[in-house]
Formats: structure tokens, C-alpha cells, sequence
């Protein structure tokens, strides 16, 4: 063990004395390589007084990198092993563990209140749980956390970029976001199949001029039909096209255009814009899905 964070060796012995394998369903691919960790906690641009918030610890690696980094650390854990095997690992005072869903926690869970995001994340759930933790706890100021590579390629993604969709534009409602490099397969057990990739984010003040929600009903309209253009996109959260194209032009974007031209900035236009000549039906949970919603 280097530096009493977690090696190979180590990962394997922890997890065949709690009698755990790892689960396709969870997600789970546990991190074991001493050197990706402090680079993770080094790449999150940690400061001592941050709360670090982790989702999907597992059997503690990053964690034992994250606790002695900042004052306290969240770990949120679903597997109700390994949330109960976690104070022993990571034997630390400032720990505090979680056993929930991180799509299901609410902000008043957490005390003191998550400053820092640093996850490994599960890549089926990572897009969902990064935004709703971005809802839930306006104390977060940014985070780096560990995705699927191409799952991090779209939340980077800019206007015009062909992967740029429903989470790029939806993590830019909260935050500006970059790559923050690539991690090889080789450094997780089991090995997964694809590389993943590091996005890193720092929290800003959201579009002025029209709700969230307003706003990702525009969203999600635009790019559940992305390959129309958005007179054509939007007329089912419009009343039709000749609406939609009135909302439009209102808005000062062209009703010619797609919706992976826009920034979110525009998509908060067509919202207000909306406002002040109301669509005649806008979509309801129940309505059209978007493509890109979950990764």
C-alpha cells in the first residue's frame, strides 16, 4: 500500500474478505491505482477548507485520497456492503457515510454542506447524478469526476460539435466544463471496456430570463428531433410550427437553425421568449424524450 492508499493487491484481499464482485448493474469498476488518485484529488483543485462530496466510493480508494485533502468528505454509497465497510477502511473522523441513492439524496442530507464534486462515477447513471446533485446542492462551487470517455466528451462538448447535445447544454445551465484528460482500463478492477475520461467544472450563475425547468423543456424539445430544424423541433412544445417559429424570431435565433448550434444562453431566450407568447403545449414528463438524456 503506497502513501495508505489502495494497490491492485490490496483492492482484490478487501474485496474477497467482504465477499463482494463487482456488479455490471452498479456500475462498479474499482479504482486501484495509487497514482490516478492523486492525480484526481490534484486535478480538482482542492482547497483544506472544502467538503468533498464522493458518490460511488466502492472499497474506498479515492476516498482514502479525498480525506486527507479537505475537512470533511460525503461518500454516498448504494451497495449496502460496502457503505458498511467503509468507516473501517477509511478510518477517518471527518468521514461521514451515506447509504443511498445519489439520485434520490436531497440537499438537507449533507452537514456541512458539499463544496467539491470528486467522483468516480457509474457510467449508467453519471449524466443524471451530476445534474441532480447540481440541483440539489447550490453549496457546490465545482468537481472533477470520472466518466465513460465518451459520456465526457458531450458534457465538454461546444455548439456545433457533433457529440454537443441534451448534457452539454444542461451541465452549461450550472457550470463552465473541460477535459481534464483521459484514464486508461488498465487502472480498474475489472477492467473495463472503453477509456474514461475526467471532466472537470467550476459552478457559475445560470442564464438570466426564464426558469430551469422552461428551460430544459426547450432542450429536451430541440434535441429529441435534432436532426429537424427548430421551427419543425419545438412545434410539438409550441402548438405547431408557425408558433414555434414566432417564438422563435422573438428570441432572436433562426427558426432555420438546429438545436446543436445554440448555446444555453439561446435556449434561455426561446424559454423567455415563450413567455411572452405562450406555446400552446409544452411538454409534459410524460411527452417526448429526448435522446440524450442519461449518456
Amino acid at each position: 500500500m503506497a502513501d495508505g492508499l489502495l494497490g491492485p493487491a490490496e483492492i482484490r484481499e478487501l474485496a474477497a474478505r467482504l465477499g463482494v464482485a463487482p456488479t455490471k448493474k452498479l456500475g462498479q469498476n474499482f479504482l486501484h491505482d495509487p497514482n490516478t488518485i492523486r492525480r484526481i484529488v490534484t486535478a480538482a483543485g482542492l482547497r483544506p477548507e472544502d467538503v468533498a462530496l464522493e458518490v460511488g466510493p466502492g472499497l474506498g480508494s479515492l476516498t482514502l485520497g479525498l480525506v486527507g485533502a479537505v475537512r470533511h468528505v460525503h461518500a454516498v454509497e448504494i451497495d449496502p456492503v460496502l457503505a458498511a465497510a467503509l468507516p473501517e477502511t477509511v478510518a477517518a473522523a471527518h468521514l461521514t457515510v451515506h447509504p443511498a441513492d445519489a439520485l434520490r439524496v436531497r440537499g438537507d442530507l449533507f452537514g456541512p454542506a458539499p463544496t467539491m464534486l470528486v467522483a468516480n462515477l457509474p457510467y449508467n447513471v453519471a449524466v443524471p447524478v451530476v445534474l441532480h446533485l447540481l440541483a440539489e446542492l447550490p453549496t457546490l462551487r465545482g468537481g472533477l469526476v470520472m466518466v465513460q470517455k465518451e459520456v465526457a466528451d458531450r458534457l465538454v462538448a461546444g455548439p456545433g460539435s457533433k457529440v454537443y447535445g441534451v448534457p452539454s447544454v444542461k451541465l452549461a445551465w450550472y457550470a463552465d466544463a473541460r477535459s481534464a484528460g483521459k484514464v486508461p482500463p488498465a487502472v480498474f478492477w475489472p477492467v473495463p471496456n472503453v477509456d474514461s475520461g475526467l471532466v472537470a467544472f467550476t459552478r457559475r450563475e445560470p442564464p438570466a430570463g426564464a426558469d430551469r425547468e422552461d428551460v430544459f423543456r426547450v432542450i429536451d424539445a430541440a434535441f429529441a428531433q435534432r436532426r429537424k430544424t427548430l421551427r419543425a423541433a419545438l412545434a410539438g412544445w409550441a402548438g405547431g410550427p408557425v408558433q414555434a417559429e414566432k417564438v422563435l424570431v422573438t428570441a432572436g435565433v433562426n427558426p432555420q437553425a438546429r438545436g446543436e448550434s445554440l448555446t444555453v444562453t439561446e435556449f434561455t431566450a426561446i424559454a423567455a421568449a415563450a413567455k411572452l407568447s405562450p406555446p400552446g403545449g409544452k411538454l409534459s414528463p410524460s411527452g417526448t424524450q429526448p435522446e440524450e438524456v442519461d449518456s
